[in-house]
């Protein structure tokens, strides 16, 4: 069912490959393999998006798996070898090892240089659907992120089939020129936040307008912020949060990916009519959430981030930047083709994938759904409730961070942008409490590297939510509470995962006083 097509014609043809690039199809994840050692290499590749090529990255194993697969009790053995022409870190998002090996240029390792490679070694306990992603100038945007994949060895024996994908925003230009033209007073404001919809199954309370987000990292020494203009709104200039209209993208894509295809062309799995299929979905995009919506079927969400949830059920599930959703499906006994698609919010662009039972009729999807989405919120989050909470216990330490923004497409923390901003203090065995207070016309994905947090209240009312390491902040005073315990000592990355407002300066580091 996975065959080329026109893809393999395209990668075929393109001479300007090394002879390590990587296939220009991301693969499903592989069984689990015995512990050992394992060498993953950073290379280009092209693939065909909207009948053209684009020369991309990506991240392969040996055998042309995308990506990584183990067991949780392994040990991550692993050598990242860097064959895409400049330098790269690569950051293993959602595993908390010890700092020097979380993969973040400037913060815990030096860049590895083009042709170089870097040794990690460190033991994986929690089992979930994490990922990989370039925490290094602009490269997520060129795709340089796989899946991770660390599978519990007490389900090995359940009749589940597994399904991965990883979902990316894509676009032909160069990255370096949309930062470029967004420091330039480019702000595209095409997609306003839209009116919440109705509520559907599995989701409800969208009051708050949701933006889009991204994954990756800039190169934390050498950022530009030069003064370049204001942003701007429609033909107008943006005020600021007092009076400014929420919206929703700053990047005009030219297509939305699952597992490195179009609709024109999608992933097909091939499934048994009547049989179980736990799906693990990935934004990877670099700056734009997404709805999950599984059409006919109805999804039981079992997992956040790779952590276990209380079982809710539905059919449209809110799907920040950075984020993950594990979902479990129990298909119908008659033979068919269900799609699974994934749609930005506030517009209608949608990529996916297709479950199709043998010789089951897969009709052509359109690349549009048929009406616009609303904007992603936290109806969702405010939902979930975590399987494993953490224990009760009273903060030790508490801290409000003020999420700004400022002209010329600057973003801050703190009121400072990365560089200029002070270290976030914690003491190991603190319980600290961290809210995120959103001053700026755009919601934000916040990351904290090294740990996984528990969201502890939104906009002020409490409750025991998920446990996450990504949480979505709305825009326009929006307010969210994460609890974590301070048990992993180091200095730690927290930041926006839109890309573009992480090279904006949305970032900074929290910084153990031991």
């Amino acid at each position: 069912m996975n065959t080329l097509s026109r893809r393999g014609f395209i990668a075929a043809s393109a001479a300007t490959l090394s002879a390590a690039a990587v296939p220009s199809l991301l693969l499903p994840v592989r069984p689990a393999h015995a512990q050992g050692h394992k060498v993953v290499t950073a290379g280009k590749r092209v693939i065909e998006v909207k009948g053209k090529p684009a020369n991309v990255f990506g991240l392969t194993q040996a055998d042309g798996s995308s990506g990584l697969v183990m067991n949780a009790g392994d040990n991550f053995r692993v050598t990242l070898k860097n064959l895409i022409g400049e330098p790269t870190a690569i950051h293993w998002h959602g595993l908390t090892p010890p700092w020097r090996q979380d993969g973040v240029a400037g913060i815990s390792q030096e860049p590895i240089p083009d042709g170089g490679s870097h040794d990690y070694d460190f033991p994986v306990a929690r089992p979930g659907t994490f990922w990989m992603h370039s925490h290094f100038g602009l490269q997520e945007q060129l795709m340089l992120a796989a899946p991770l994949i660390v599978r519990d060895p007490d389900e090995a024996g359940q009749d589940v089939q597994e399904v991965v994908v990883l979902f990316h925003d894509f676009t032909f230009r160069d990255p370096k020129e949309i930062l470029a033209e967004l420091k330039a007073g480019g702000h595209d404001m095409s997609a306003m936040a839209p009116a919440p919809a109705p509520a559907a199954s599995g989701h409800e309370g969208h009051n708050m307008p949701g933006m889009a987000m991204g994954s990756g990292q800039m190169d934390h020494g050498t950022m530009d912020h030069g003064a370049m203009g204001g942003m701007q709104m429609g033909g107008g200039q943006m005020a600021g949060p007092a009076g400014a209209m929420s919206h929703l993208q700053d990047v005009q894509y030219d297509a939305l990916l699952a597992n490195d295809r179009t609709l024109d062309d999608p992933e097909v799995f091939t499934v048994e009519p009547g049989g179980r299929v736990r799906l693990r979905l990935i934004n990877g995009a670099a700056s734009t959430n997404m709805w999950l919506d599984l059409g006919q079927l109805q999804g039981r969400l079992i997992a956040v981030d790779g952590m276990p949830v209380e079982p809710l059920e539905g059919q449209r599930f809110e799907f920040a930047v950075a984020q993950r959703l594990d979902i479990m499906l129990e298909l119908p006994k008659q033979a068919s083709a269900w799609p699974i698609l994934a749609v930005q919010e506030g517009g209608r662009m949608r990529s996916g994938i297709v479950l199709a039972a043998r010789g089951a009729s897969v009709g052509k999807l359109a690349d549009m759904a048929d009406e616009d989405f609303p904007a992603v919120g936290v109806g969702l989050e405010q939902k979930l409730r975590a399987a494993r909470p953490l224990d009760d216990k009273a903060a030790t330490r508490k801290h409000t961070m003020m999420l700004g923004e400022g002209p010329n497409y600057v973003w801050t923390l703190d009121g400072a942008m990365h560089g200029q901003d002070k270290p976030l203090a914690v003491a190991s065995g603190d319980r600290f409490e961290l809210t995120f207070m959103n001053h700026t016309t755009m919601s934000h994905p916040m990351h904290l590297h090294g740990h996984h947090f528990q969201v502890v209240a939104v906009n002020g009312k409490r409750f025991a939510g998920a446990v996450r390491d990504t949480v979505l902040v709305p825009a326009k005073m929006g307010m969210v509470t994460i609890a974590f315990d301070a048990d992993n000592a180091g200095n730690w990355a927290l930041h926006c995962h839109h890309l573009y407002h992480m090279a904006g300066g949305m970032m900074t580091s929290m910084a153990y006083a031991d």
